[in-house]
């Protein structure tokens, strides 16, 4: 059930709140108001569910090009379904599913492409693994790549060459739909990201046992790799993969403890007496960077502890219930932290929104200053509930 499943009845208190301070006369009007707000709330909402599924529903007979003209509207859905509602759960949900549907299309496109190029199929199975807010189900309005490929062993230096040419053509197509390549090389046309099991599992190895040149990357690359999902080809050998790699990260523990010091290391838009930082100068005076000094400590904080704890789940509010379930949280911090996570997506989404807009030229720089007193505080608040997170792990890795 999801944490937020019972929110609605507690709305109620507030609508009386509101018409106790009414006339008599004017209850009966406030109440039609809001009777007739709802229903074109909801006529809205009924409205993009069926044009939504109409577009789901042409992408499995669409080429490349036309996925991207689908993939606008699903976004330009969203992102009004947004405005509407403000619900954070529901655009990753949605973003997640469409995007998920998009990359299985693509696939299918390529593997058609390959054959028709005269490529022979190796004979070994092989998947595509999402990263990122892609492998944690937390999708939002602006996407790029970050994707794997991982191939059964068997195929030899045939497989090899085919999976290259593969990636090639994966990322090209998924281009084409409106996936932005990463700009940080996280895509399978980087050898990095693409490989055999055994091959995986050799890099793994490195990586863990401290066998690479570049230790500060590979260790950016196992945090990367910790949100690994499933998204389209063979299951259980991507499932494979993932267990591996949860596998290693627990049973080299100065891996992990590595990870949780970068983790309680990570700077907070927190200034004196527990005020938000922002930019003293320059382009950004004023601001402060949502992604960097506030949402990305307490995904990447949360993610460190799930790992620790055995926890399966990607997404960071199942990893965040989950946590509460097995007693690393109280229920009421785990509410907090939840809290905390909606608050500051949703900041992050709104600047979404300003960009594709034209309004603002990035999607990460917020001025607290320009929000009501209300909103302000809550970000404060989230901000402080992120570095008593960093304590916690501070404590229970014995970081000094």
């Amino acid at each position: 059930m999801s944490p937020h499943r019972n929110l609605m009845p507690a709305a109620i208190p507030d609508l009386k709140e509101i018409s106790r301070y009414c006339q008599m006369e004017d209850i009966g009007p406030f109440l039609q108001m809001l009777v007739e707000a709802l229903i074109s709330d909801r006529q809205n909402l009924l409205g993009w569910d069926d044009v939504q599924a109409g577009f789901l529903a042409s992408i499995e007979t669409s080429d490349a090009p036309q996925l991207k003209a689908i993939h606008d509207e699903l976004n330009r859905i969203e992102m009004e379904r947004f405005l509407l509602t403000n619900s954070v759960a529901a655009l990753h949900q949605s973003c997640t599913h469409y995007r998920d549907v998009l990359s299985v299309r693509a696939l299918k496109i390529v593997c058609g492409e390959m054959e028709q190029a005269g490529w022979a199929h190796p004979g070994v199975p092989f998947a595509l693994i999402s990263m990122g807010s892609d492998g944690r189900k937390e999708q939002t309005l602006i996407t790029d790549q970050d994707n794997l490929i991982v191939y059964g062993d068997g195929g030899g230096e045939q497989a090899d060459k085919y999976f290259l040419e593969f990636a090639t053509r994966l990322v090209d197509r998924l281009e084409e739909a409106g996936f932005k390549r990463c700009t940080g090389d996280i895509m399978p046309t980087n050898q990095t990201w693409r490989g055999s099991f055994s091959q995986w599992r050799r890099r793994m190895l490195s990586i863990v046992r401290y066998e690479v040149e570049d230790v500060a990357k590979n260790m950016m690359d196992l945090i990367v790799l910790s949100d690994a999902r499933y998204v389209a080809g063979d299951q259980p050998l991507a499932e494979r993969l993932v267990e591996m790699i949860r596998d290693m990260e627990r049973d080299y523990f100065q891996v992990l403890w590595g990870m949780a010091k970068a983790a309680t290391e990570m700077q907070l838009a927190l200034g004196f007496l527990k005020r938000i930082w922002t930019e003293s100068s320059g382009e950004h005076k004023g601001e402060f960077n949502v992604k960097l000094l506030a949402w990305a400590p307490l995904v990447m904080n949360v993610r460190i502890l799930a790992i620790n704890q055995s926890i399966p789940a990607t997404s960071t509010v199942e990893r965040i219930a989950l946590l509460e379930k097995e007693g690393s949280f109280s229920a009421g911090f785990a509410r907090e932290l939840i809290d905390s996570y909606h608050i500051l997506t949703k900041h992050r989404i709104l600047l979404q929104i300003k960009n594709i807009k034209g309004i603002q030229a990035d999607s990460y720089y917020l001025n607290p200053y320009q929000l009501p007193a209300e909103e302000r505080e809550q970000i404060r608040h989230a901000l402080i509930k992120i570095e008593e997170l960093q304590k916690i792990i501070h404590t229970n890795f014995h970081i000094v």
